[in-house]
């Protein structure tokens, strides 16, 4: 009695495969050769790797400036509850594997060349990291965020010394403070 086996390949592996499965099958991989690389598979060069909040106000505005930038398509997202400060905050310190492991992942599937990290004004986790005071009006709110943002280009730079880093500040009408 013969055991059963359950994968994709089996029956190919088994010799059991007859000739009309076969041609089919070499036809839909030369239809998928045939495809753009960025139809075909995750990996490929992009330009970078994009982090910004999952703060639902943001997504609109970061895309444009994405966009603005040219690089529609070009790029990965880590998106995270407060960005750079998720990185950085002494008080998210378990959330940071997250983001190196990807940061890594993206370096081997997309090379990515530089990192672009968006903070937003009116940021909760900016709030919960560092207190009310941190963010108590437009002008303390810019120096936590530019502090928060150099840190972050510090540790970009200790664990990842090829890429480049633009950190900037985007107000929820979509301006940005570039601060690299």
């Amino acid at each position: 009695m013969r055991a059963t086996t359950s994968c994709c390949c089996c029956e190919a592996l088994d010799g059991r495969i007859d000739r009309r499965r076969l041609l089919r099958s070499l036809g839909i991989a030369g239809l998928a050769a045939s495809l753009p690389i960025s139809a075909r598979a995750a990996e490929g060069e992009y330009d970078a790797m994009l982090l910004s909040c999952i703060d639902p106000r943001m997504v609109a505005p970061v895309y444009k400036y994405m966009e603005g930038q040219g690089l529609s398509g070009k790029y990965s997202q880590f998106c995270i509850a407060g960005a750079a400060i998720a990185v950085v905050a002494p008080k998210f310190k378990a959330w940071r594997p997250a983001f190196w492991d990807n940061t890594a992942t993206s370096l081997q599937l997309h090379r990515i060349n530089k990192i672009i990290a968006i903070d937003h004004r009116d940021c909760g986790v900016a709030r919960v990291a560092y207190g009310n005071d941190s963010i108590a009006n437009p002008q303390v709110e810019t120096r936590t965020h530019r502090a928060v943002l150099e840190e972050f280009r510090e540790a970009v730079a200790k664990h990842h010394p090829q890429l480049a880093v633009v950190t900037g500040l985007m107000a929820l009408d979509g301006s940005i403070e570039i601060f690299s």
